[in-house]
Protein backbone atom coordinates (compact mmCIF):
# COMPACT_ATOMS: atom_id res chain seq x y z
CA UNK A 1 0.00 0.00 0.00
CA UNK A 2 1.50 3.65 -0.95
CA UNK A 3 3.03 5.09 2.20
CA UNK A 4 3.15 8.93 2.63
CA UNK A 5 6.14 10.82 1.31
CA UNK A 6 5.86 14.32 1.39
CA UNK A 7 3.15 15.78 3.65
CA UNK A 8 2.79 20.00 4.66
CA UNK A 9 0.92 20.52 7.76
CA UNK A 10 -0.13 24.21 8.11
CA UNK A 11 2.44 25.83 5.36
CA UNK A 12 1.55 29.40 5.99
CA UNK A 13 3.40 32.63 4.03
CA UNK A 14 2.54 36.13 3.72
CA UNK A 15 3.82 38.96 1.91
CA UNK A 16 4.12 42.44 2.74
CA UNK A 17 1.03 41.96 5.39
CA UNK A 18 -1.06 39.92 2.89
CA UNK A 19 -1.77 36.17 3.32
CA UNK A 20 -0.79 33.84 0.32
CA UNK A 21 -1.14 30.72 2.21
CA UNK A 22 -3.07 30.33 5.10
CA UNK A 23 -2.58 26.74 7.13
CA UNK A 24 -2.13 24.59 3.62
CA UNK A 25 -1.78 20.81 4.09
CA UNK A 26 -1.38 18.22 1.53
CA UNK A 27 -0.53 14.64 1.68
CA UNK A 28 1.54 12.99 -0.92
CA UNK A 29 1.82 9.78 -1.48
CA UNK A 30 4.65 7.53 -3.03
CA UNK A 31 3.24 5.78 -6.40
CA UNK A 32 0.78 8.98 -7.04
CA UNK A 33 0.09 11.58 -9.45
CA UNK A 34 -1.85 14.00 -7.37
CA UNK A 35 -3.00 17.09 -8.97
CA UNK A 36 -3.04 20.86 -7.67
CA UNK A 37 -6.06 22.68 -8.65
CA UNK A 38 -7.09 26.25 -8.22
CA UNK A 39 -7.66 29.94 -10.17
CA UNK A 40 -5.20 32.65 -10.19
CA UNK A 41 -4.57 33.54 -6.99
CA UNK A 42 -5.35 30.46 -5.46
CA UNK A 43 -1.46 30.05 -3.80
CA UNK A 44 -0.59 27.15 -6.54
CA UNK A 45 2.70 29.29 -7.27
CA UNK A 46 3.68 30.01 -3.58
CA UNK A 47 3.07 26.54 -2.34
CA UNK A 48 5.63 25.39 -5.14
CA UNK A 49 8.08 27.84 -4.21
CA UNK A 50 7.74 27.76 -0.07
CA UNK A 51 8.07 23.49 -0.95
CA UNK A 52 11.05 24.13 -2.55
CA UNK A 53 13.43 26.70 -0.59
CA UNK A 54 12.78 29.53 -3.10
CA UNK A 55 10.90 31.00 -0.51
CA UNK A 56 11.10 31.31 3.39
CA UNK A 57 7.56 29.97 4.91
CA UNK A 58 6.47 31.73 7.74
CA UNK A 59 4.77 28.53 9.44
CA UNK A 60 3.85 24.85 8.84
CA UNK A 61 6.01 22.24 8.44
CA UNK A 62 7.01 20.54 6.37
CA UNK A 63 8.09 16.33 6.02
CA UNK A 64 9.78 13.59 3.77
CA UNK A 65 9.80 10.29 4.58
CA UNK A 66 7.98 11.55 8.13
CA UNK A 67 11.03 13.90 8.78
CA UNK A 68 10.80 17.48 9.04
CA UNK A 69 12.93 19.52 6.54
CA UNK A 70 13.29 23.17 5.97
CA UNK A 71 15.45 23.32 2.06
CA UNK A 72 16.88 26.66 1.58
CA UNK A 73 17.00 26.96 -2.31
CA UNK A 74 15.55 24.66 -4.91
CA UNK A 75 19.40 22.94 -4.72
CA UNK A 76 18.94 21.94 -1.41
CA UNK A 77 15.49 20.32 -2.32
CA UNK A 78 16.80 18.58 -5.28
CA UNK A 79 19.89 17.03 -2.69
CA UNK A 80 16.71 15.92 -0.59
CA UNK A 81 14.70 14.35 -3.66
CA UNK A 82 12.42 16.85 -4.85
CA UNK A 83 12.71 17.92 -8.37
CA UNK A 84 11.01 20.63 -10.15
CA UNK A 85 9.66 21.13 -13.70
CA UNK A 86 8.27 24.40 -14.80
CA UNK A 87 6.28 25.15 -17.58
CA UNK A 88 8.85 27.02 -19.40
CA UNK A 89 11.67 24.70 -19.59
CA UNK A 90 15.10 26.01 -17.63
CA UNK A 91 17.39 24.22 -19.48
CA UNK A 92 19.82 25.25 -22.15
CA UNK A 93 18.90 25.44 -25.50
CA UNK A 94 22.14 25.51 -27.15
CA UNK A 95 23.45 22.86 -25.25
CA UNK A 96 23.12 19.02 -26.43
CA UNK A 97 20.72 16.61 -24.90
CA UNK A 98 23.44 14.88 -22.63
CA UNK A 99 25.11 17.99 -21.63
CA UNK A 100 21.55 19.23 -20.18
CA UNK A 101 21.04 16.06 -18.20
CA UNK A 102 24.31 15.98 -16.75
CA UNK A 103 24.97 19.89 -16.38
CA UNK A 104 26.90 20.23 -13.36
CA UNK A 105 27.52 16.37 -12.73
CA UNK A 106 29.62 15.39 -15.62
CA UNK A 107 31.24 12.52 -15.21
CA UNK A 108 34.68 12.93 -15.43
CA UNK A 109 37.95 11.57 -16.69
CA UNK A 110 41.69 12.42 -16.19
CA UNK A 111 40.46 15.66 -15.58
CA UNK A 112 38.24 16.16 -18.03
CA UNK A 113 34.71 15.55 -19.30
CA UNK A 114 33.82 11.99 -20.34
CA UNK A 115 31.75 12.53 -23.36
CA UNK A 116 31.66 9.21 -24.38
CA UNK A 117 30.36 8.19 -21.14
CA UNK A 118 28.02 11.14 -20.83
CA UNK A 119 26.74 10.27 -24.14
CA UNK A 120 26.34 6.19 -23.17
CA UNK A 121 24.47 6.85 -20.13
CA UNK A 122 22.15 9.77 -21.77
CA UNK A 123 21.23 7.18 -24.53
CA UNK A 124 20.37 4.73 -21.72
CA UNK A 125 18.26 7.29 -19.76
CA UNK A 126 16.14 8.61 -22.82
CA UNK A 127 15.83 4.86 -23.88
CA UNK A 128 13.96 3.92 -20.64
CA UNK A 129 11.51 6.71 -21.26
CA UNK A 130 10.75 5.50 -24.93
CA UNK A 131 12.84 8.81 -26.60
CA UNK A 132 14.90 7.72 -29.90
CA UNK A 133 16.81 11.07 -29.65
CA UNK A 134 20.42 11.86 -30.24
CA UNK A 135 22.53 12.38 -27.25
CA UNK A 136 24.49 15.19 -29.09
CA UNK A 137 21.50 16.82 -30.61
CA UNK A 138 20.99 20.49 -29.65
CA UNK A 139 18.16 20.67 -27.49
CA UNK A 140 16.34 24.02 -28.84
CA UNK A 141 16.47 22.13 -32.34
CA UNK A 142 13.83 19.58 -30.29
CA UNK A 143 10.17 19.54 -30.04
CA UNK A 144 8.84 20.97 -26.61
CA UNK A 145 7.45 17.89 -25.73
CA UNK A 146 11.10 16.20 -25.77
CA UNK A 147 12.62 19.10 -24.46
CA UNK A 148 9.85 19.04 -21.21
CA UNK A 149 10.99 15.04 -21.18
CA UNK A 150 14.55 15.51 -20.84
CA UNK A 151 14.00 18.67 -18.16
CA UNK A 152 11.70 15.34 -16.27
CA UNK A 153 14.36 12.88 -16.80
CA UNK A 154 16.99 15.16 -15.34
CA UNK A 155 14.66 16.27 -12.52
CA UNK A 156 14.02 12.47 -11.84
CA UNK A 157 18.11 11.52 -12.35
CA UNK A 158 18.84 14.64 -10.11
CA UNK A 159 16.33 13.86 -7.34
CA UNK A 160 14.20 10.60 -7.48
CA UNK A 161 11.51 10.92 -4.87
CA UNK A 162 9.16 13.75 -5.50
CA UNK A 163 8.73 15.83 -9.09
CA UNK A 164 6.48 18.12 -9.25
CA UNK A 165 5.47 19.24 -12.87
CA UNK A 166 3.79 22.63 -13.14
CA UNK A 167 2.52 23.04 -16.25
CA UNK A 168 4.01 20.94 -18.22
CA UNK A 169 0.97 20.23 -20.86
CA UNK A 170 0.32 24.26 -22.04
CA UNK A 171 1.93 24.49 -25.41
CA UNK A 172 2.25 20.57 -26.08
CA UNK A 173 -0.69 19.61 -28.91
CA UNK A 174 -2.66 16.34 -27.96
CA UNK A 175 -0.40 13.09 -29.04
CA UNK A 176 2.62 15.39 -27.10
CA UNK A 177 0.62 15.70 -24.11
CA UNK A 178 -0.11 11.79 -24.41
CA UNK A 179 3.63 11.20 -24.69
CA UNK A 180 4.23 12.95 -21.61
CA UNK A 181 1.61 11.29 -19.74
CA UNK A 182 3.19 7.78 -20.65
CA UNK A 183 6.56 9.03 -19.09
CA UNK A 184 4.35 10.21 -16.15
CA UNK A 185 2.28 6.99 -15.92
CA UNK A 186 5.95 4.77 -15.82
CA UNK A 187 7.37 7.51 -12.69
CA UNK A 188 4.62 6.45 -10.91
CA UNK A 189 4.31 2.84 -11.26
CA UNK A 190 8.16 3.05 -10.36
CA UNK A 191 6.91 4.53 -7.28
CA UNK A 192 7.90 8.05 -7.55
CA UNK A 193 5.78 11.03 -6.11
CA UNK A 194 4.23 13.33 -8.91
CA UNK A 195 2.69 16.46 -8.49
CA UNK A 196 0.73 18.10 -11.34
CA UNK A 197 0.10 21.51 -11.90
CA UNK A 198 -2.84 22.09 -14.12
CA UNK A 199 -5.97 23.96 -15.51
CA UNK A 200 -6.94 21.11 -17.93
CA UNK A 201 -9.35 19.31 -15.80
CA UNK A 202 -9.78 16.37 -18.72
CA UNK A 203 -6.16 15.91 -18.35
CA UNK A 204 -7.00 15.47 -14.35
CA UNK A 205 -9.27 12.69 -14.79
CA UNK A 206 -7.09 11.15 -17.57
CA UNK A 207 -3.98 11.02 -15.72
CA UNK A 208 -4.23 11.80 -11.90
CA UNK A 209 -5.12 9.32 -8.61
CA UNK A 210 -5.71 12.14 -6.25
CA UNK A 211 -6.28 16.34 -6.12
CA UNK A 212 -6.03 19.10 -3.50
CA UNK A 213 -7.88 21.70 -4.60
CA UNK A 214 -6.73 26.19 -3.05
CA UNK A 215 -9.03 29.02 -3.56
CA UNK A 216 -7.31 31.93 -2.08
CA UNK A 217 -4.45 31.00 -0.44
CA UNK A 218 -6.77 28.35 1.71
CA UNK A 219 -7.27 24.76 1.12
CA UNK A 220 -10.52 23.53 -0.19
CA UNK A 221 -10.16 19.91 -0.25
CA UNK A 222 -8.85 16.79 -1.20
CA UNK A 223 -10.48 14.18 -3.30
CA UNK A 224 -10.14 10.74 -4.78
CA UNK A 225 -9.91 11.39 -8.77
CA UNK A 226 -12.10 7.92 -8.74
CA UNK A 227 -14.57 8.94 -6.15
CA UNK A 228 -15.52 12.22 -7.23
CA UNK A 229 -16.83 14.07 -10.18
CA UNK A 230 -15.78 16.88 -12.44
CA UNK A 231 -19.06 19.28 -10.64
CA UNK A 232 -17.43 18.74 -7.67
CA UNK A 233 -14.23 19.55 -8.94
CA UNK A 234 -15.30 22.93 -10.66
CA UNK A 235 -17.34 23.65 -7.89
CA UNK A 236 -14.37 23.83 -5.10
CA UNK A 237 -12.14 25.44 -7.84
CA UNK A 238 -14.95 28.45 -8.20
CA UNK A 239 -16.21 28.47 -4.74
CA UNK A 240 -20.16 28.55 -5.23
CA UNK A 241 -22.50 25.83 -4.75
CA UNK A 242 -25.34 25.19 -7.36
CA UNK A 243 -28.29 26.00 -4.82
CA UNK A 244 -26.85 29.65 -4.52
CA UNK A 245 -29.68 32.13 -5.96
CA UNK A 246 -29.33 33.20 -9.37
CA UNK A 247 -29.20 36.68 -10.28
CA UNK A 248 -29.73 36.91 -13.76
CA UNK A 249 -31.25 40.19 -15.43
CA UNK A 250 -32.34 39.34 -19.13
CA UNK A 251 -30.57 41.70 -21.51
CA UNK A 252 -32.14 43.72 -23.99
CA UNK A 253 -32.32 41.57 -27.53
CA UNK A 254 -29.48 41.93 -29.68
CA UNK A 255 -30.38 44.46 -32.92
CA UNK A 256 -31.58 42.18 -35.39
CA UNK A 257 -29.28 42.07 -38.77
CA UNK A 258 -25.85 40.46 -40.36
CA UNK A 259 -23.38 40.04 -37.67
CA UNK A 260 -20.81 42.70 -37.13
CA UNK A 261 -17.96 40.04 -36.69
CA UNK A 262 -17.73 36.48 -37.94
CA UNK A 263 -14.75 33.71 -37.51
CA UNK A 264 -15.19 30.27 -39.13
CA UNK A 265 -13.10 27.28 -37.98
CA UNK A 266 -10.75 30.27 -36.72
CA UNK A 267 -8.11 28.63 -34.78
CA UNK A 268 -3.63 28.23 -33.87
CA UNK A 269 -2.47 25.33 -32.95
CA UNK A 270 -1.34 24.67 -29.26
CA UNK A 271 -3.42 27.64 -28.74
CA UNK A 272 -7.61 27.32 -29.65
CA UNK A 273 -9.18 24.43 -31.35
CA UNK A 274 -10.47 25.79 -34.19
CA UNK A 275 -14.00 27.60 -33.71
CA UNK A 276 -16.95 29.65 -35.69
CA UNK A 277 -18.30 32.72 -33.53
CA UNK A 278 -20.05 35.37 -34.97
CA UNK A 279 -21.49 39.02 -33.22
CA UNK A 280 -24.09 41.20 -34.04
CA UNK A 281 -24.67 44.72 -33.26
CA UNK A 282 -25.64 45.58 -30.03
CA UNK A 283 -24.79 41.53 -28.74
CA UNK A 284 -22.66 41.30 -25.83
CA UNK A 285 -21.19 37.35 -26.50
CA UNK A 286 -19.92 36.53 -22.37
CA UNK A 287 -17.03 33.97 -22.64
CA UNK A 288 -16.80 31.32 -19.93
CA UNK A 289 -14.51 28.28 -18.27
CA UNK A 290 -11.64 27.98 -16.00
CA UNK A 291 -8.32 29.56 -16.22
CA UNK A 292 -6.51 27.73 -19.04
CA UNK A 293 -9.22 27.19 -20.94
CA UNK A 294 -8.41 29.46 -23.34
CA UNK A 295 -10.36 32.30 -23.18
CA UNK A 296 -7.11 35.10 -23.24
CA UNK A 297 -6.07 33.20 -26.30
CA UNK A 298 -9.51 33.37 -28.03
CA UNK A 299 -9.08 36.92 -27.41
CA UNK A 300 -6.03 37.54 -28.82
CA UNK A 301 -6.77 35.81 -31.68
CA UNK A 302 -9.74 37.42 -32.27
CA UNK A 303 -7.60 40.56 -32.42
CA UNK A 304 -4.76 39.56 -34.25
CA UNK A 305 -1.82 39.51 -31.00
CA UNK A 306 -1.82 36.12 -31.77
CA UNK A 307 -1.88 35.02 -35.85
CA UNK A 308 -4.75 32.53 -36.65
CA UNK A 309 -3.14 29.42 -38.19
CA UNK A 310 -6.55 28.16 -40.00
CA UNK A 311 -10.02 29.76 -40.50
CA UNK A 312 -11.12 33.46 -41.63
CA UNK A 313 -12.65 36.24 -40.27
CA UNK A 314 -15.16 38.49 -41.79
CA UNK A 315 -16.41 42.20 -40.88
CA UNK A 316 -19.69 43.50 -41.61
CA UNK A 317 -19.56 40.65 -44.13
CA UNK A 318 -16.11 41.34 -45.99
CA UNK A 319 -13.06 39.04 -45.45
CA UNK A 320 -10.16 40.51 -43.61
CA UNK A 321 -6.65 39.44 -42.69
CA UNK A 322 -5.99 40.04 -38.83
CA UNK A 323 -2.02 39.57 -39.28
CA UNK A 324 -1.95 41.85 -35.90
CA UNK A 325 -3.23 44.29 -34.03
CA UNK A 326 -2.51 46.93 -36.09
CA UNK A 327 -4.92 45.50 -38.89
CA UNK A 328 -7.42 44.71 -35.90
CA UNK A 329 -7.61 48.26 -35.25
CA UNK A 330 -8.07 49.67 -39.03
CA UNK A 331 -11.08 46.94 -39.17
CA UNK A 332 -12.41 48.73 -35.97
CA UNK A 333 -11.74 46.66 -33.47
CA UNK A 334 -10.81 47.21 -29.29
CA UNK A 335 -8.78 45.48 -27.24
CA UNK A 336 -8.79 45.39 -23.37
CA UNK A 337 -6.46 43.00 -21.87
CA UNK A 338 -6.56 40.63 -18.55
CA UNK A 339 -2.98 42.20 -17.45
CA UNK A 340 -3.83 45.98 -17.05
CA UNK A 341 -0.61 46.64 -15.36
CA UNK A 342 1.73 44.77 -17.90
CA UNK A 343 -0.19 44.87 -21.43
CA UNK A 344 -2.59 47.82 -20.77
CA UNK A 345 -1.41 51.22 -18.96
CA UNK A 346 2.16 52.54 -20.00
CA UNK A 347 2.41 53.24 -16.06
CA UNK A 348 5.10 56.01 -16.70
CA UNK A 349 3.00 58.28 -19.38
CA UNK A 350 0.40 60.69 -18.47
CA UNK A 351 -3.16 59.51 -18.49
CA UNK A 352 -3.86 61.81 -21.34
CA UNK A 353 -1.36 60.26 -22.91
CA UNK A 354 -2.42 57.00 -22.25
CA UNK A 355 -5.92 57.94 -23.48
CA UNK A 356 -5.00 58.76 -27.24
CA UNK A 357 -2.32 55.74 -27.70
CA UNK A 358 -4.68 53.66 -29.86
CA UNK A 359 -5.61 56.32 -31.93
CA UNK A 360 -2.70 58.31 -32.30
CA UNK A 361 -1.23 54.55 -33.18
CA UNK A 362 -4.13 53.88 -36.30
CA UNK A 363 -3.67 57.63 -37.53
CA UNK A 364 0.19 56.91 -37.60
CA UNK A 365 2.94 59.15 -36.13
CA UNK A 366 3.66 61.42 -38.72
CA UNK A 367 0.23 62.45 -38.29
CA UNK A 368 0.34 63.03 -34.57
CA UNK A 369 -2.66 64.35 -32.87
CA UNK A 370 -2.50 68.22 -31.85
CA UNK A 371 -2.46 68.99 -28.10
CA UNK A 372 -5.40 70.78 -27.96
CA UNK A 373 -7.22 67.64 -29.69
CA UNK A 374 -5.31 64.99 -26.98
CA UNK A 375 -6.76 67.25 -23.98
CA UNK A 376 -10.06 67.48 -25.48
CA UNK A 377 -10.67 63.99 -26.33
CA UNK A 378 -8.90 62.96 -22.74
CA UNK A 379 -11.13 65.45 -20.98
CA UNK A 380 -14.31 64.32 -22.78
CA UNK A 381 -13.97 60.55 -21.77
CA UNK A 382 -12.58 61.32 -17.97
CA UNK A 383 -15.65 63.13 -17.78
CA UNK A 384 -18.04 60.50 -19.41
CA UNK A 385 -16.43 57.35 -17.55
CA UNK A 386 -15.52 59.45 -14.33
CA UNK A 387 -12.17 58.96 -14.05
CA UNK A 388 -11.35 60.48 -10.93
CA UNK A 389 -7.93 61.92 -11.30
CA UNK A 390 -6.98 65.37 -10.31
CA UNK A 391 -4.93 65.97 -13.42
CA UNK A 392 -5.01 63.99 -16.80
CA UNK A 393 -1.25 65.14 -16.65
CA UNK A 394 -0.99 62.98 -13.49
CA UNK A 395 1.15 59.78 -13.97
CA UNK A 396 -1.26 56.77 -14.95
CA UNK A 397 0.47 54.40 -12.92
CA UNK A 398 -0.78 56.91 -9.35
CA UNK A 399 -4.42 55.63 -10.39
CA UNK A 400 -6.49 53.22 -8.78
CA UNK A 401 -6.62 50.11 -10.42
CA UNK A 402 -10.68 51.02 -10.97
CA UNK A 403 -9.82 54.45 -12.88
CA UNK A 404 -6.74 52.38 -14.48
CA UNK A 405 -9.06 50.50 -16.40
CA UNK A 406 -11.67 53.09 -17.33
CA UNK A 407 -8.48 54.87 -18.65
CA UNK A 408 -7.86 51.63 -21.35
CA UNK A 409 -11.87 51.43 -22.11
CA UNK A 410 -11.34 55.36 -22.99
CA UNK A 411 -8.53 54.44 -24.90
CA UNK A 412 -10.15 52.54 -27.14
CA UNK A 413 -13.86 53.97 -27.36
CA UNK A 414 -11.54 57.23 -28.55
CA UNK A 415 -11.09 55.40 -31.57
CA UNK A 416 -14.72 54.47 -32.04
CA UNK A 417 -14.83 50.65 -32.62
CA UNK A 418 -17.25 48.65 -33.62
CA UNK A 419 -16.24 45.76 -31.94
CA UNK A 420 -14.78 45.63 -28.43
CA UNK A 421 -12.95 42.54 -26.54
CA UNK A 422 -12.97 42.59 -22.85
CA UNK A 423 -10.66 40.27 -21.05
CA UNK A 424 -11.92 40.61 -17.06
CA UNK A 425 -12.87 44.29 -17.34
CA UNK A 426 -13.84 43.82 -13.39
CA UNK A 427 -10.51 41.77 -12.01
CA UNK A 428 -9.16 43.49 -8.93
CA UNK A 429 -11.22 46.91 -9.01
CA UNK A 430 -13.03 48.12 -5.84
CA UNK A 431 -16.97 47.61 -5.91
CA UNK A 432 -17.97 51.33 -7.18
CA UNK A 433 -15.47 50.85 -10.62
CA UNK A 434 -17.25 47.35 -10.86
CA UNK A 435 -20.85 48.31 -11.11
CA UNK A 436 -19.49 51.70 -13.19
CA UNK A 437 -17.80 49.30 -15.85
CA UNK A 438 -20.60 46.75 -15.77
CA UNK A 439 -23.53 49.82 -16.38
CA UNK A 440 -20.81 51.13 -19.16
CA UNK A 441 -20.90 47.41 -20.97
CA UNK A 442 -24.48 47.83 -21.08
CA UNK A 443 -24.83 51.16 -22.58
CA UNK A 444 -22.36 50.37 -25.18
CA UNK A 445 -24.50 47.04 -26.16
CA UNK A 446 -27.70 49.63 -26.39
CA UNK A 447 -25.91 52.08 -28.67
CA UNK A 448 -25.28 49.21 -30.85
CA UNK A 449 -21.70 48.36 -30.65
CA UNK A 450 -20.60 44.42 -30.39
CA UNK A 451 -18.80 42.98 -28.26
CA UNK A 452 -17.28 40.05 -26.28
CA UNK A 453 -16.23 40.14 -22.81
CA UNK A 454 -14.25 37.46 -20.58
CA UNK A 455 -14.92 36.89 -17.49
CA UNK A 456 -14.26 34.85 -14.12
CA UNK A 457 -17.31 35.94 -12.29
CA UNK A 458 -20.21 33.92 -13.34
CA UNK A 459 -22.68 36.50 -11.71
CA UNK A 460 -21.20 39.72 -13.38
CA UNK A 461 -21.24 37.64 -16.78
CA UNK A 462 -24.90 36.09 -16.82
CA UNK A 463 -25.97 40.03 -16.05
CA UNK A 464 -25.32 41.53 -19.21
CA UNK A 465 -24.24 38.62 -21.89
CA UNK A 466 -27.04 37.54 -24.58
CA UNK A 467 -25.37 34.43 -24.31
CA UNK A 468 -22.20 33.07 -23.01
CA UNK A 469 -20.12 30.67 -25.23
CA UNK A 470 -18.25 28.35 -22.64
CA UNK A 471 -14.50 26.98 -23.24
CA UNK A 472 -13.06 23.49 -21.71
CA UNK A 473 -9.57 22.99 -22.31
CA UNK A 474 -8.76 25.04 -25.47
CA UNK A 475 -11.99 23.77 -26.82
CA UNK A 476 -15.20 25.86 -27.81
CA UNK A 477 -17.81 23.71 -26.18
CA UNK A 478 -20.67 25.80 -27.38
CA UNK A 479 -23.50 28.30 -26.30
CA UNK A 480 -25.74 28.93 -23.53
CA UNK A 481 -28.67 31.35 -24.78
CA UNK A 482 -32.01 32.33 -23.03
CA UNK A 483 -32.98 30.67 -19.83
CA UNK A 484 -30.12 28.49 -19.97
CA UNK A 485 -27.36 31.64 -18.77
CA UNK A 486 -27.10 31.34 -15.59
CA UNK A 487 -23.65 30.60 -13.64
CA UNK A 488 -25.24 26.35 -12.68
CA UNK A 489 -25.72 25.85 -16.36
CA UNK A 490 -22.31 27.41 -16.76
CA UNK A 491 -20.68 24.92 -14.16
CA UNK A 492 -22.49 22.14 -15.28
CA UNK A 493 -21.23 22.60 -18.84
CA UNK A 494 -17.57 23.30 -17.70
CA UNK A 495 -17.62 20.37 -15.50
CA UNK A 496 -18.93 18.11 -18.55
CA UNK A 497 -22.15 16.87 -16.61
CA UNK A 498 -24.97 18.59 -19.00
CA UNK A 499 -24.99 19.62 -22.74
CA UNK A 500 -28.39 21.13 -22.75
CA UNK A 501 -28.44 24.75 -23.58
CA UNK A 502 -25.36 24.36 -25.27
CA UNK A 503 -25.19 24.31 -29.10
CA UNK A 504 -21.95 24.24 -30.82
Amino acid sequence: MPHDLLALRGLTKTFAGMTALDGVDLTLRAGEIHALLGENGAGKSTLIKTLTGVYRRDGGRILLDGAEINPADSRQAQALGIGTVYQEVNLLPNLSVAENLFLGRQPMRFGFTDGRAMRRRTRELLTAYGLDVDPSATLGQLSVAVQQLVAIIRAVDVSGKVLILDEPTASLDAAEVEMLFAAMRRLRDQGMAIVFVTHFLDQVFAVCDRATVLRNGRLVGERAIAETSRMDIVTMMLGRELGEAVHHKTPATAAAGEPRVAFRNFGRRRSVEPFDLAIRPGEAVGVAGLLGSGRTETARLVFGADRADTGEAFVDGKLVRLANPRAAIRAGFGYCPEERKVEGIVGDLSVRENIILALQARRGWAKPLSMREQIRISDRFVKALDIRTTDIEKPIRLLSGGNQQKAILARWLATEPSFLILDEPTRGIDVGAHAEIVRLIETLCADGMAMLVISSELDEITAYANRVRVLRDRRHLGDLTGEDVSPAAIMRTIAGTSTEGARA
